[in-house]
């Protein structure tokens, strides 16, 4: 499949989650703003694939990642950031969705995983209740330390200054 084809609505990609149900298989759900790719997030998709035989990663739209992170971000339009993790081996469906969360699109999906970063407590986790009650795991993976897209941002700033353009 080719990395565009990856990039889906929720429509389109019912069907294909249906069909691995019916041979057995699991999907495995985990969400994020993925703005500028790094080392942390390839371990935390890598792992997050680990959990299923497909993974669906939900992707914050930019008006939702502005919601979240404030007006200068994103660094990157959500259409690029979806290019990026779609071309991403462990990644099998990207759906952008526009809400500051993803509970809707957990609902819609039904996955049996639900991951996310273990900076987030379970209880603090959206949709974990959902996809418990129907009978479902949540899964924590561990960060890699120092890896963030705001450290990489600061570094980046130290590094350069706000006024060098980056040469």
């Amino acid at each position: 499949m080719k990395p565009s084809d990856k990039i889906v609505d929720v429509e389109s990609l019912l069907p294909h989650l249906e069909k691995t149900r019916e041979s057995g298989g699991r999907i495995a759900f985990t969400n994020g703003c993925f703005d500028l790719l790094h080392v942390g997030h390839v371990h935390y998709l890598e792992a997050a694939r680990q959990e299923g035989d497909v993974l669906v990663v939900g992707l914050n739209a930019d008006r939702s990642v502005r919601a979240i992170k404030g007006d200068k971000r994103p660094l990157n339009g959500q259409q690029e950031r979806a290019r990026v993790l779609a071309a991403l081996a462990c990644v099998d469906y990207v759906v952008i969705f526009e809400e500051p969360d993803p509970l809707l699109l957990i609902r819609a999906l039904r996955p049996d995983v639900l991951v996310k970063g273990a900076d987030w407590p379970e209880e603090g986790i959206v949709g974990a209740d959902d996809v418990k009650s129907r009978g479902g795991s949540v899964v924590r993976v561990p960060l890699v330390p120092g890896a963030s897209t705001s450290e990489l941002i600061r570094t980046i700033v130290r590094r350069y200054g706000a006024k060098n353009d980056g040469r």
